[in-house]
């Protein structure tokens, strides 16, 4: 294992930074700024069906009252009339697809241990500044639109960041063990469960501080523009305040050394993986970015070949699994909330609370669920596969609702519901969270992390456009945003057989045989000067 000192330092620097982020994430993505956007556009919108009289001028339903019982609000971008609700869908919308354009062009930079670092940090600056421009940007202001452009580059600074974060995640469960235990799958499974479980619940922790401290101020305006942006600006500031401790703490690129693998190396030498006689007479081409970017669009290519998927058979449905639950589960949470707002009409406090149970709840199941799979003897799978069964039964509920009569107090019709509801999916989506990252590193050709863990996260964001666009279209479409978790369902459901089918043995051993043979597909081997990384200075290999 690494020294004690060096591992502590890049395991708290690590921490540092997830501590730091995800506070943007609890308390802005998937809390206020999903509130604020719709503010946003409601401040600008008219009611239907005459479309002149602002939406600011109606009186405030009372809380609980259902979808029936007021006017629809409506807003025109450019040529279209939109829910106001939809504007903030439609804009994440975009910036999830813009992230997956961006962290395809960067994987194989991120590979790199010299630019890992610079290329963390840098996302993290364009990410929490752009939540800090919220303080400046009232919704009054004829260019209130620009509200969409700050959070699509806040959104696309938080997760490029948490790609290259991701990548140090196998490099530190290794140094967290003796270097006897390196090749015992069990116990590296297990220390990347282990990070992986601390970093979520932390980083839950550090949401809930700020989300109660910016509960008083928010209560106080009544839930105004003002106040929301003030929550989202703080969450920035939050954001870069405490990225400062883990700039100085994770190792940069004297901290470690490139050790490249096989595929890579032959990558870089522009050979067939049967070719290696050959290597010593063909010298590297020149690294730049420029290379790096053409080149990692070359590899997704190559990646997808129907021959590579064969050989990592188990990663790619891991994948495939992973397209459908990471875009059911994040367009939850944001439906959930606009849902609680638009159609439940619950107060800016009550949003505030429901945001605080999921991540306190989630806290608990990201430590909780650990004891459970040691106690019950459970796979890392099982676990995924039993918490996502149980979160489907939220968006289940809500549907259940389109049955109930008017008046009714089941189905989601009630606030008190949604309370309930957001701690139940705390529980268990910080579990899922924890194991859903931890189980893919252990199915991934080692010395190619930045590079899978890059096509992790463009999994996710492929698929995570799509959930808020169809959420926004059916809004528009039926005026009842409840119609969505017929939808939801669907998603969660359709993923588990897909999920419950990964080998993760054969995968493991799978990823191991492609690290050591390499791709073999020509077009792809070019420049690449990624690998895996050791720490220098006489450390141990990770």
């Amino acid at each position: 294992m690494t020294t004690s000192s060096s591992y502590k330092r890049e395991l708290s620097g690590w921490l540092s930074y997830a501590f730091a982020s995800e506070v943007f994430a609890i308390v802005s993505l998937t809390l206020f700024l999903p509130i604020c956007l719709e503010q946003f556009a409601h401040d600008n919108g008219f009611l239907l069906p005459d479309k002149t009289t602002p939406c600011s001028t109606l009186p405030a339903l009372p809380v609980g009252a259902t979808e029936e019982d007021g006017p629809r609000c409506v807003v025109k971008l450019g040529w279209a009339w939109i829910d106001t609700a939809s504007f903030s869908l439609y804009t994440y919308s975009i910036s999830v697809a813009i992230q997956a354009l961006t962290v395809i062009s960067m994987g194989g930079i991120a590979d790199r241990a010299s630019y890992r670092k610079p290329l963390l940090f840098g996302f993290a600056a364009l990410g929490s500044v752009s939540a800090l421009c919220f303080f400046l940007l009232p919704s009054s202001s004829p260019l209130w639109p620009l509200s969409s452009i700050l959070a699509i580059l806040a959104n696309l600074g938080f997760g490029a960041s948490l790609v290259v974060l991701n990548t140090y995640l196998p490099r530190l469960a290794a140094s967290s063990l003796p270097s006897s235990d390196h090749n015992d799958a069990e116990k590296l499974s297990r220390a990347n469960a282990r990070i992986s479980s601390l970093g979520i619940a932390l980083g839950y922790a550090a949401g809930i501080l700020l989300l109660l401290i910016t509960l008083v101020p928010v209560q106080r305006a009544g839930g105004s523009t003002y106040a929301l942006r003030f929550a989202i600006g703080g969450s920035g500031a939050w954001w870069a305040l405490f990225s400062i401790p883990a700039l100085l703490l994770l190792p940069g690129a004297s901290g470690v050394e490139e050790v490249p693998n096989a595929s890579i190396m032959e990558e870089r030498e522009g050979l067939l993986a049967h070719e290696p006689s050959q290597a010593a007479s063909i010298a590297p081409a020149k690294w730049s970015v420029q290379r790096e970017v053409v080149d990692a669009w070359r590899r997704l290519g190559s990646m997808f070949r129907w021959k590579n998927i064969r050989r990592l058979r188990n990663t790619f449905r891991y994948l495939a699994a992973w397209f459908l639950l990471s875009d059911g589960f994040t367009t939850l949470t944001s439906t959930a909330l606009l849902f609680g707002k638009t159609t439940l009409h619950m107060t800016p406090s009550q949003l505030i609370l429901v945001g605080v149970l999921a991540p306190s709840t989630g806290i608990l199941g990201a430590l909780l669920w650990p004891v459970v799979q040691r106690h019950f003897g459970l796979s890392s799978l099982r676990v995924l596969v039993l918490t996502v069964i149980a979160v489907s039964v939220v968006p289940l509920y809500g549907a259940i609702g389109l049955l109930a009569p008017r008046g009714a107090r089941w189905g989601l019709r009630v606030p008190e519901e949604l309370f309930v509801l957001a701690a139940y999916f705390g529980i268990m989506f910080g579990g899922f969270q924890s194991y859903a990252r931890a189980l893919y590193a252990e199915i991934i050709p080692p010395g190619e992390e930045a590079r899978w863990y890059g096509l992790y996260s463009i999994t996710d964001k492929s698929s995570s456009f799509i959930g808020p666009l169809v959420v926004g279209l059916v809004a528009d479409l039926t005026g009842n945003i409840r119609y969505s978790f017929l939808f939801l369902v669907f998603m969660l459901w359709a993923a588990l057989p897909v999920l419950a089918g990964v080998d993760v043995e054969s995968g493991r051993a799978d990823a191991q045989a492609w690290s050591s043979d390499g791709d073999d597909d020509p077009s792809s081997r070019h420049g690449t000067d990624g690998g895996a990384v050791i720490p220098v200075n006489g450390h141990q290999h990770s």
